[in-house]
C-alpha cells in the first residue's frame, strides 16, 4: 500500500492563495479600466436590460370592457400562493348575474416569490404577471399593492383588458 503524498509546507500557508486572488482581481480590474467596451455590465440608469416577453414581473389585475375588475373573488389565487401573500375580501354584487366581487384585493410583494402560481390558478384571466420589475419604496406600506395599484396604476393606462373578453365576443358572433 502506498501512502498519499504529503502537502508541502507552502500549501499550508494562506498567503499564497490570498496573493493569487489579489493578483487575479487586479489584472481583471486593469483590463476593465482600459477596455470598457468589452465589460459585461450595463450602466443602469442610462442602459436597461431587455427581458423576454415571458418575463414575470409585478402583478396586474385585468379589467373588463366596462372598466370593472375581471376578478370573481374565487380565492383560487390566494389558496394556490405558496407565500400566502394574497388577501381577498369578497362581497355580493348588486347585479344578480354576478355572484360576488372583491372589495379588497391586496398582494404583499415583499413576501411574494414571483412564482406565477396565482396567474396559473386564475380561471378567468384576472391575475397576470406583467413586464414591470422595478418597485422602489421607502417603507413597507409601499409594497402592499391594493386594487388601485394592481389594476389602475397610471402606467397601465386605464387597465389591461382580459383576453377572455375577445374570446367571448368571438363565440357570441359579435
Amino acid at each position: 500500500m502506498s501512502k498519499a503524498p504529503q502537502p508541502s509546507g507552502l500549501s499550508n500557508w494562506y498567503l499564497p492563495g490570498i496573493f493569487k486572488g489579489l493578483w487575479y482581481t487586479l489584472t481583471n480590474m486593469i483590463k476593465n479600466i482600459f477596455n470598457r467596451k468589452a465589460m459585461p455590465t450595463l450602466n443602469y440608469p442610462e442602459e436597461k436590460y431587455n427581458y423576454s416577453s415571458r418575463f414575470k414581473g409585478n402583478h396586474i389585475l385585468t379589467v373588463k370592457k366596462d372598466g370593472s375588475l375581471r376578478c370573481t373573488a374565487c380565492m383560487l389565487c390566494a389558496t394556490n400562493c405558496p407565500a400566502q401573500c394574497i388577501t381577498i375580501e369578497a362581497s355580493e354584487h348588486e347585479d344578480p348575474t354576478v355572484e360576488k366581487f372583491p372589495i379588497k384585493y391586496e398582494i404583499d410583494v415583499l413576501r411574494c416569490v414571483y412564482c406565477g402560481f396565482c396567474e396559473e390558478a386564475c380561471p378567468v384571466d384576472a391575475v397576470r404577471m406583467g413586464p414591470e420589475w422595478q418597485t422602489p419604496g421607502y417603507g413597507d406600506a409601499n409594497f402592499n399593492y391594493d386594487i388601485t395599484k394592481l389594476a389602475y396604476r397610471p402606467n397601465l393606462k386605464g387597465g389591461i383588458q382580459s383576453s377572455l373578453d375577445d374570446k367571448e365576443r368571438h363565440e357570441a358572433g359579435i
